[in-house]
C-alpha cells in the first residue's frame, strides 16, 4: 500500500496549498487539511491472518508427512502422520509470525478481518488526534477546521472549533466529505481534497467572513500522516 507522501506528490501538494490559500481569502477560519495513510494499527487482524496462515501451514505439513499408506486409504484406514508434535509447534510458531508479517506488509490481508465499526472507531480518534496535534483548535478566533482523510479506511472526516458548530449544521460538512470521496473513487485524492477546501471556505465564509487586518495563523500545507 502506497504512503500518503505517495500518493499525494509535489503537485498535489501544491494544488492544495493553493486551495486553502485562495479559501481563507473569504474567511476568518483556518482550514488544516490533512491525509493520513491509516488511522489504526489493526493489530487484531493480523494475528488473526496469522493463526490462519499457521493452521495452513499446519495442514500442509500434515499432508506432506503422511505415510504413503494413510494417503492412498480412502477405505476409512489409519489417519496417521510422521509429523512429530515438536515439529507441528515449530510450523505452527513460524506460520504465525509469517502471517502476521505477510498481513502487516500487504495491509489488504488484512482487510477482511477488520469491521466497518473499528474502521470508524480508528478514523474518529484519528481525526481527533490531528485536530490537536495540528492545533487546528487553538486559533485566536477559535474557527478552525480539520479535513481529514485516511486513505487505508477511504474514510473522510471533518471535525471544527465549538464556534463553528455553533453556527454550522452538521449536515452542511456532508458534501465537503463527499467530494473528498469522490477525488478518491476518481483516483484523483488532491483535486477531491481541493475541492472540499473550496467548498469549506464558502460555507465558513457567511458565518465567519474574514475581518480586516486578519493574520493566517496555520501554515495552509497539506499535513502529511504516514
Amino acid at each position: 500500500m502506497k504512503k500518503a507522501s505517495e500518493i499525494f506528490g509535489t503537485d498535489g501538494r501544491e494544488k492544495i496549498r493553493m486551495a486553502v490559500t485562495e479559501a481563507e481569502k473569504s474567511t476568518g477560519g483556518e482550514i488544516v487539511p490533512v491525509a493520513a495513510t491509516s488511522s489504526g494499527r489493526y493489530d487484531r487482524a493480523e494475528d488473526i491472518f496469522g493463526f490462519l496462515f499457521a493452521l495452513l501451514a499446519l495442514t500442509a505439513g500434515w499432508l506432506i508427512c503422511r505415510p504413503a499408506s494413510a494417503a492412498g486409504d480412502f477405505g476409512g484406514g489409519s489417519m496417521g502422520t510422521l509429523l512429530p508434535l515438536w515439529a507441528a509447534l515449530i510450523i505452527l510458531l513460524v506460520g504465525f509470525s509469517l502471517g502476521a508479517a505477510l498481513a502487516t506488509w500487504a495491509p489488504a490481508l488484512r482487510l477482511p478481518f477488520i469491521t466497518k465499526a473499528e474502521m470508524l472507531a480508528e478514523v474518529e480518534r484519528g481525526a481527533a488526534a490531528a485536530f490537536h496535534s495540528f492545533r487546528a483548535h487553538g486559533t485566536a478566533s477559535r474557527v478552525g477546521v480539520l479535513i481529514y482523510v485516511s486513505l487505508y479506511e477511504r474514510t473522510a472526516r471533518v471535525l471544527t472549533d465549538d464556534s463553528v458548530a455553533e453556527k454550522v449544521a452538521p449536515e452542511a460538512w456532508a458534501e465537503v466529505v463527499g467530494l473528498i470521496t469522490e477525488g478518491m473513487a476518481k483516483g484523483d485524492p488532491a483535486e477531491g481534497m481541493a475541492s472540499a477546501v473550496a467548498k469549506c471556505g464558502q460555507i465558513l465564509s457567511g458565518p465567519f467572513p474574514r475581518p480586516t487586518g486578519d493574520v493566517d495563523e496555520l501554515s495552509n500545507e497539506l499535513r502529511i500522516v504516514d
